[in-house]
């Protein structure tokens, strides 16, 4: 498709990225304009979201709304953008996402009293800046979208590495207020979450640099001119022009593959995840799992499998492996959970195992339900931790024990917990079910014991779920849960459009899966790979 007049995907990315500037520079005694400045900002990249996906054309080209300009011509870098269903979605996720997020944080980053922290106020402030923290968020925001926006591989590479040092800020400086701990400790856990969190994905991010550097070095090669535009390499290939060699492509594969399996987070490499949910603030526990991490998923289908398919082939077992184990190994944890926002990080692990068997198991119904998981997923989870987040700040106490009968006290709160916690259990009728459903019936129909597998998992998802409802939420009210407030007028402002999200998705999934459909069939393609045939035998014909 000939590229876009109007620059559009290149607005909606600097939207944002404008606001986190305006707001960080907003004057220090002014911390309320930098609230609403953000929540305005992040407002307007929703409409341009919205305008984008109005725009976009299921029935036609792969990219659509593309822009192509010369960046680094001499190292084939080009500055390219264009969107897929898949990137569509994604991005309407984050910037629907990104309010509610600002709005349940809308007090995260006061400046807290010395009887607060235990330390001086003025030193609080330093360490504590409401325009940093707001100013973070659009910056996170910004660099996601370039992340599903970007079809250049190198352009994609650094946001996707970009969006780790807001992270590290938003996660080390902005830790969550609730600690059973005494500051000076807590300061000590949000400091070990931020830096695994930073090496962690650096890590993984440096490996990928050399397989990015080695597709440089392939295309070149074969190509006569080295390029890191995915639209020309998929050409290429379609053409016959490049054909890597299978030692060289798996290489590359597990170089790109290995740092989206850190950022998914699959098991083994999910270790850093629980840390960095449970010491941020809720809301930036969301921004986590529900935005940043989704790319890493998202990348899967976008590079793995559209720029090394037989690769992708060759590991599938592995990585079918791999996401059983999260599925099983994230629930069986979060069962054993005490603290409450620990446990919502390892059914999020849970969760991404189920995203990663979407996507391997190669067929079309489980590649749409894997990427409706991505959407749902965050849904629901935004839902559940920012709840989770109310109760956590009116009690003060991240464990679990330490509540009871809050259902009796604060009936609305317990209700909104009680629908994130079902439809983190993907019951019937609302979104995550939808999803979930279509993984499993992708699954059944190429590797069928691996589906009866992970059905295990959605039996343990209702246990933690139903145990966690139990423990917080029934019984006797306990002395601390008898004053709770129920929730306000902002955090229902916050909750129930998600719920009504919750449940229109569920009943009436149409729309995402009309734009979803088209691009995981070049997806399929692109491996190329069909659904497998019914096993059924035909009826014979009975005469009388």
């Amino acid at each position: 498709m000939a590229d876009s007049s109007f620059p559009l995907l290149t607005i909606t990315a600097a939207v944002p990225a404008v606001g986190a500037i305006a707001t960080a520079a907003v004057p220090a005694a002014k911390r309320e304009l930098a609230k609403w400045l953000a929540l305005g900002v992040s407002l307007a990249t929703l409409v341009l979201a919205a305008v984008i996906a109005v725009r976009y054309d299921p029935d036609g080209d792969r990219f659509q709304l593309t822009e192509s300009r010369a960046w680094i011509a001499d190292f084939g870098v080009r500055y390219e953008l264009g969107v897929d269903g898949i990137a569509v979605v994604l991005v309407a996720l984050t910037a629907l996402l990104i309010p509610f997020v600002i709005l349940a944080g809308w007090h995260d980053a006061d400046p807290v009293t010395a009887s607060e922290s235990g330390s001086a106020a003025g030193k609080s402030s330093r360490w504590r800046p409401t325009q940093g923290f707001f100013a973070l968020i659009l910056a996170v925001e910004a660099m996601v979208i370039v992340s599903f926006l970007a079809t250049d591989v190198f352009l994609f590479y650094i946001f996707f590495e970009a969006m780790l040092i807001p992270m590290y800020f938003l996660i080390g400086g902005f830790g969550d207020k609730a600690h059973e701990h005494g500051e000076e400790e807590a300061a000590r856990q949000r400091s070990y979450a931020a830096v695994k969190f930073l090496l962690y994905n650096l890590a993984g991010g440096l490996i990928m640099l050399a397989a990015v550097i080695g597709l440089f070095v392939v295309t070149n090669d074969q190509l006569g001119s080295g390029t890191f535009s995915l639209q020309e390499i998929l050409q290429a290939r379609a053409n016959g022009d490049l054909d890597i060699s299978t030692n060289t492509e798996r290489l590359l594969f597990l170089g790109f593959f290995f740092a989206f399996a850190v950022k998914a987070p699959l098991w083994p490499l999910h270790t850093w995840l629980p840390n960095a949910m449970g010491e941020s603030t809720p809301p930036v526990a969301v921004l986590i799992t529900a935005v940043v991490d989704k790319v890493g998923t998202f990348a899967m289908l976008r590079f793995c499998l559209g720029l090394f398919p037989e690769a992708s082939d060759w590991a599938t077992p592995v990585v079918l492996v791999l996401a059983l184990v999260s599925i099983l190994y994230g629930a069986l944890l979060a069962i054993g959970q005490r603290d409450i926002k620990r446990l919502i990080a390892y059914a999020s692990i849970s969760h991404f195992g189920f995203i990663v068997l979407g996507i391997f198991v190669m067929t079309s119904q489980g590649q749409t339900g894997a990427t409706l998981y991505m959407v749902n997923h965050g849904i629901s989870t935004a839902v559940l931790m920012l709840v989770a987040g109310f109760l956590i700040s009116r009690r003060g106490s991240r464990l679990i024990a330490d509540y009871g009968g809050v259902q009796k006290v604060a009936p609305v709160l317990a209700g909104t917990f009680l629908i994130g916690g079902m439809a983190t259990l993907s019951l019937p009728g609302l979104a995550p079910f939808v999803s979930e459903f279509l993984v499993l019936v992708g699954t059944f129909s190429r590797y069928p014991a691996i589906g009866i597998i992970a059905t295990v998992g959605i039996v343990l998802a209702a246990i933690y779920v139903l145990v966690l409802y139990q423990r917080t939420m029934t019984g006797p009210v306990t002395e601390k849960v008898a004053k709770l407030p129920d929730l306000r007028v902002r955090e229902v402002l916050v909750v129930a459009p998600l719920i009504a999200l919750l449940i229109g998705l569920g009943v009436y999934p149409k729309p995402l899966t009309e734009i979803v459909n088209p691009a995981v069939e070049h997806t399929m393609s692109d491996v190329q790979k069909s659904d497998p045939e019914p096993d059924v035998k035909p009826v014979e014909a009975t005469h009388d």
